[in-house]
């Protein structure tokens, strides 16, 4: 399959491109600076990570969560308000009103990650894409890869393997079905795979290193924007085990016609 490229970040440069990427993990709901990404450019990899002293996110509204993300749009209405991205719970409001930013939102093609991670039980990473949300029903979400810490492991074969949830949720779009798995794989998510999907009209093919997974049947039918982003779930904590720093590293993201 040729693919003709509309999009690609390689992260060569000396930092994120700011016409791309808002290093913000949904900051409408707190502030731009409780949100800020923990994250590093170099080596030509985007990696993001969270120390442990990273600041918890939504603290009066969410469970105990850090998040280190970036997103290639963002979009709000103003303060008091509803209005905005992935609500942190029903009924939420907005506390920091976000100028629209839309800088990689595809609309159909293939869309690709090569990328790596480090979990432990207590954290996931996770690309995914969603409406922009200027009209409430144009919220869904297309979930290429979500790998939670403790569905990685090895199999009775000693062989490495993690589960990858990918498919759909429906959140407000009523024309959206929820269509989400995460098959077991035999992949180590520590060396760099391919995460990829195909997105048409008519269904999308969700696929690693270039072996389709899965497919879903209705996908969204208007722009999406990206969501890359490490958790860590500090709830999950073992007393006594040392902290181990989760992290992404994104060797490069492309999209386009195919």
């Amino acid at each position: 399959m040729t693919t003709t490229l509309t999009f690609e970040d390689d992260f060569d440069g000396p930092d994120l491109d700011p016409a791309v990427w808002v290093p913000h993990y949904l900051p409408q709901w707190s502030s731009r600076a409780a949100t800020a990404a923990a994250y590093e450019v170099g080596d030509s990899c985007l990696r993001l990570y969270l120390p442990e002293d990273h600041p918890l996110w939504c603290p009066d509204d969410h469970p105990p969560l850090r998040v280190s993300g970036v997103q290639s749009g963002v979009f709000s209405g103003p303060v008091g308000s509803t209005i905005g991205q992935q609500p942190v719970r029903p009924g939420a409001v907005v506390r920091e009103e976000q100028p629209a930013h839309w800088g990689w939102t595809p609309l159909y093609g293939r869309l690709e990650m090569r990328a790596r991670a480090v979990l432990t039980p207590r954290s996931m990473v996770a690309w995914w894409l969603v409406g922009l949300e200027d009209r409430p029903e144009r919220s869904a979400e297309l979930c290429v890869a979500a790998v939670f810490g403790d569905a990685v492991g090895t199999g009775d074969d000693g062989r490495p393997g993690a589960a990858v949830g990918m498919g759909t949720h429906p959140f407000r779009d009523p024309r959206m079905v929820e269509d989400f798995a995460a098959p077991r794989l035999p992949i180590d998510v520590t060396a760099f795979h391919t995460y990829a999907v195909d997105w048409r009209p008519d269904g999308a093919v969700l696929s690693v290193d270039g072996e389709a997974v899965r497919s879903v049947a209705v996908t969204p039918d208007y722009p999406l924007q990206t969501m890359l982003a490490v958790f860590d779930f500090p709830d999950r904590a073992v007393p006594g085990e040392p902290y181990v720093v989760p992290e992404l590293v994104v060797d490069v993201i492309r999209g386009g016609a195919s």
